[in-house]
């Protein structure tokens, strides 16, 4: 009896001794800090070392940012933005030195913000300079089918950003309307739907379109199903109900790339966060639609009803439905005015969301085109738009954004495989999310929107470090 508790004392000893030695090492000791910031020269800026001293327990009066890096919740697919054909003209339209530079600044990790997540268009959308299908008109075979039109700039483009990424980016691809001839309105503008009789149609050419650019060295992740489908645009739009996606999903494209032993991902929605539950418990209720999607995808322009952003609804989806992915598939500032092009709001609205939207369980962040010129364009509809940098085609500059700053903020320190974990803050000044890196490095955004200037505690693991927002701030502090 002796002898076996002896045993037990040492084991429970050794596990003891383990644990102390296991949370002094992972107690945070330093944090750098990587600031941009209104009124200063602060662009991602290095701004000093937060150091962590014993603070047992904060008191009601501190204002603090809570960090539990023992709490995980969703893995992270990677955050970029959009290369349409709009931001590939563009780019073609720019000195040699000048390309260059664009590819360091989004996609190098060191030089640029690291961008590892992309999207583009299947056939024409509005950022398009005219309206184009891979198929000729009644072609419902698809033997015509050929993407000639994207070779000439979009495929390059795409390739550049993939050679800039240092070979790999995370490529996805959404439709905006299938060819006329298969729609109820016989134009690809105007919404309209997808006529039966060319359902299977249009999810054959799903495949090829899939293969057509594995072959030009670019596989593609995830497909989306349809662009905003409950929006009737004067762009290349088309319309599905909740149930027709569905359907849409289970009797067509689900099994057309499960035939074709395709392991490209489904994504559904692909629309605002408006309606994102009540689409996804539709689509995702049904097994049989169910098991061929990913996940849902979401915009953030449901502002255009005067509300504000319903992140509550996307928190909503993840709790439902946990086996299920959430990722943004789009957002951008409308009504480009090159005016504006220093207005601080505009990163600001991208922080915003993108803090929120981590927060409420999204797995990954598109931004809308990563480039524009300087007319927001070009645009075959006139929807000119804003984004992160813009090339004025006219003087070969580049024009850099603060949307640019904020974005880096997560995309430069945010790996792919990163874990969110738990962060928590006792202001509502403060926004806040956190993240571990696969390699183990603690990552934490902290922004401040207000005209304040903020002293606040870095808290976790009965440690603080003592630390202040500037008034219209974004800081990413590495904790190590």
């Amino acid at each position: 009896m002796i002898k076996k508790f002896s045993c037990y004392a040492v084991a429970t000893g050794i596990l003891a001794f383990t644990q102390l030695v296991q949370a002094q090492t992972t107690a945070p000791k330093i944090a750098e800090v990587y600031t941009t910031a209104k009124s200063t020269d602060y662009k991602l800026s290095p701004t000093g070392t937060l150091t962590f001293v014993d603070k047992p327990q904060p008191l009601e009066t501190d204002i603090s940012v809570f960090i539990d890096p023992g709490k995980t919740f969703q893995s992270m697919v990677g955050i970029g933005g959009a290369l349409t054909d709009a931001a590939a003209e563009t780019y073609y339209k720019l000195p040699k030195d000048k390309q260059q530079e664009f590819m360091r600044a989004y996609y190098d990790p060191t030089a640029g913000i690291g961008y590892t997540l992309g999207r583009t268009n299947i056939q024409s959308c509005d950022f398009s300079s005219d309206s184009y299908a891979y198929v000729q008109p009644g072609d419902g075979s698809l033997k015509t089918f050929s993407i000639a039109h994207d070779l000439k700039y979009r495929v390059p483009f795409i390739k550049d950003a993939i050679k800039a990424a240092g070979g790999k980016l995370t490529m996805f691809a959404s439709p905006w309307s299938p060819p006329a001839f298969m729609k109820t309105n016989n134009d690809v503008l105007h919404g309209g739907k997808l006529k039966p009789e060319y359902m299977q149609s249009w999810a054959n050419l799903f495949i090829k379109f899939i293969k057509a650019y594995q072959q030009q060295g670019i596989p593609l992740w995830a497909i989306t199903v349809q662009n905003e489908p409950m929006a009737t645009q004067k762009w290349e739009s088309c319309v599905f109900t909740a149930e027709e996606e569905r359907d849409f999903v289970k009797k067509y494209m689900g099994p057309t790339f499960a035939k074709a032993k395709m392991n490209t991902k489904i994504i559904a929605w692909d629309h605002n966060r408006d309606e994102v539950y009540q689409q996804a418990s539709v689509i995702l209720s049904d097994p049989e639609a169910a098991k061929y999607i990913w996940g849902i995808g979401y915009h953030w322009y449901e502002t255009w009803t005067g509300s504000s952003m319903r992140f509550d609804n996307v928190k909503l989806v993840n709790a439902a439905f946990p086996n299920k992915n959430l990722i943004f598939t789009e957002g951008c500032i409308e009504r480009f005015d090159l005016n504006r092009v220093d207005d601080w709001n505009l990163g600001e609205k991208y922080g915003y969301s993108m803090i929120n939207d981590f927060n409420s369980g999204a797995t990954g962040w598109t931004d809308w085109n990563v480039l524009l010129d300087e007319q927001g364009g070009p645009n075959h509809v006139g929807n000119y738009c804003f984004a992160p940098i813009i090339g004025n085609t006219k003087t070969g500059q580049l024009i850099y954004t603060n949307e640019y700053y904020y974005l880096g903020h997560f995309s430069k320190f945010v790996r792919p495989g990163a874990k969110r974990v738990a962060a928590s803050v006792s202001r509502d000044k403060l926004l806040s999310t956190a993240f571990k890196n696969a390699n183990g490095q603690l990552v934490v955004v902290v922004m401040n929107n207000s005209d304040d200037k903020v002293p606040y505690l870095l808290w976790m693991k009965g440690k603080a470090a003592q630390a202040t927002a500037l008034p219209h701030s974004i800081a990413t502090m590495i904790v190590k």
